[in-house]
């Protein structure tokens, strides 16, 4: 046996060691809960459209004209209730026909500034040609009405007031489409004098010297901002005043008119009745008015004072400082309506413009500047605020001309359709038009 003695003793056990084997492990992450996809908004095109037709509208143009439509309803009701109430039982009833035109007036301003407006120029020889054909038939069908012929549905319609707005649309679409042609004589001049003339003949021979004078103004005006020959256009004024001094010498109501008014400039006990009786009002009036509704000369002594004498009323009744907002506000009118034509993207929209604000502008002077004894008696009606279908209506649907020119031109020049506006030297030096600032592509 061996000696146990001998064997070496026997090794200790090692202790138990533990290794951590999460360093070598990938880190575990977790992954955060899936979140759902945001709603796509539903787009309202409906409210789209209509905000962007309300941001197209030109707004100082619809508060002025809506300013002074609220003030000729104002001075209406204040001219005829008396009137009304002795004639229909009722103050309000020749009032209430105003507010029918009226409403006429407003849909067919919103139905021309929604049409774009160059379709206008598609069918302008049509709207020309019925218009000389209905000027022709109030001549023949319509009946006799204090010597005159000039309406039709017992003096509802009259196509002189109509005619006045058509030769605008007209001469825009012939005159932008001449260009450099306007200042020759065989394609500008002889064209113009022909088309005006009949035109006017037509007018005058109901007799409406007032409407044809203003016919002949503003397609002169027109003629002049189209780029016309300043000798042309000097003949042509040299023309129509010869013209206006033999058609006074042949009218005898118009000689009468002018010899009042010329006898007037140096005393105006010398003028006629009704400059003398608008000169009473004002004076009435003073530097604040009598106060609404109680003017006195609207009663009996201002021939038609809801027509062409209610400038006087506004003068008596608002004062000096009434019609002196009034006459404001067709000055921001005239600047709004030349900034709508400066801006317009084609010849035909800038004239077209520039015609309806001249339109208005030249009503509104020969009206005030009557009623001031300035000017020779006429009568023109005041627009917006003088009381008549055909004339109320006739200027609203201009004002839905120049809404629409100036739709248009907001639209055609949004950042959304990636167009900007360039001017072009449209000035004295090229001929073509003198309303610069037009462009077109």
């Amino acid at each position: 046996m061996t000696d146990s003695a001998a064997l070496p003793p026997p090794k200790p056990a090692a202790a138990p060691t533990f290794i951590d084997d999460s360093a070598a492990l990938p880190p575990i992450t977790t992954a955060p809960p899936r979140s759902r996809p945001a709603a796509t908004p539903v787009r309202d095109r409906a409210g789209d459209r209509a905000r962007g037709l309300i941001a197209a509208l030109d707004l100082p143009l619809l508060l002025v004209v809506g300013l002074l439509v609220a003030i000729g309803s104002l001075m209406i009701y204040s001219t005829t209730f008396d009137w009304s109430y002795q004639e229909f039982g009722s103050d309000t009833a020749i009032f209430m026909v105003h507010v029918r035109n009226l409403i006429i007036g407003v849909v067919l301003l919103i139905a021309m500034s929604l049409i774009p407006y160059r379709i206008w120029r598609r069918i302008a020889v049509v709207l020309l040609l019925a218009t000389i054909a209905g000027l022709i038939a109030v001549l023949v069908f319509s009946d006799a009405t204090f010597g005159a012929r000039r309406a039709f549905l017992q003096g509802s319609y009259q196509p002189g007031e109509l005619a006045e707005l058509i030769i605008v649309i007209y001469l825009a679409a012939w005159l932008g489409s001449k260009q450099t042609k306007v200042a020759s004589i065989a394609f500008g001049l002889i064209p113009f004098t022909i088309l005006v003339g009949a035109v006017g003949v037509l007018v005058l021979l109901q007799p409406d010297l007032s409407t044809a004078a203003t016919i002949f103004v503003v397609a002169t005006l027109m003629y002049f901002l189209s780029g016309a020959n300043m000798t042309h256009l000097a003949s042509v004024g040299v023309f129509l005043g010869v013209s206006g001094y033999i058609l006074a010498q042949n009218f005898s109501y118009a000689q009468g008119r002018v010899s009042s008014y010329i006898a007037g400039l140096t005393d105006l006990t010398q003028t006629n009745y009704h400059a003398q009786q608008a000169i009473i009002a004002f004076l009435n009036g003073g530097l604040t008015g009598v106060g609404l509704g109680q003017g006195r000369q609207k009663f009996g002594n201002l021939p038609t004072a809801h027509t062409d004498s209610i400038f006087a009323v506004i003068g008596e009744e608002l004062g000096l400082v009434g019609a002196m907002f009034v006459i404001a506000l067709y000055i921001v009118l005239a600047i709004r309506g030349f900034q709508i034509a400066r801006r317009a993207r084609d010849p035909f929209g800038a004239l077209l413009a520039a015609g309806v604000t001249l339109l208005i502008v030249t009503k509104a002077l020969l009206n005030i500047a009557v009623m001031l004894n300035l000017l020779p008696s006429t009568g023109v009606a005041l627009p917006f605020i003088s009381y008549g279908g055909s004339s109320l209506v006739t200027i609203l649907v201009g004002i839905g001309l120049l809404l629409s020119v100036a739709r248009t031109t907001a639209i055609e020049t949004s950042p959304e359709k990636g167009n900007s506006r360039a001017d072009h030297d449209r000035g004295w030096r090229n001929r073509w038009t003198r309303l610069s600032g037009t462009s077109h592509r």
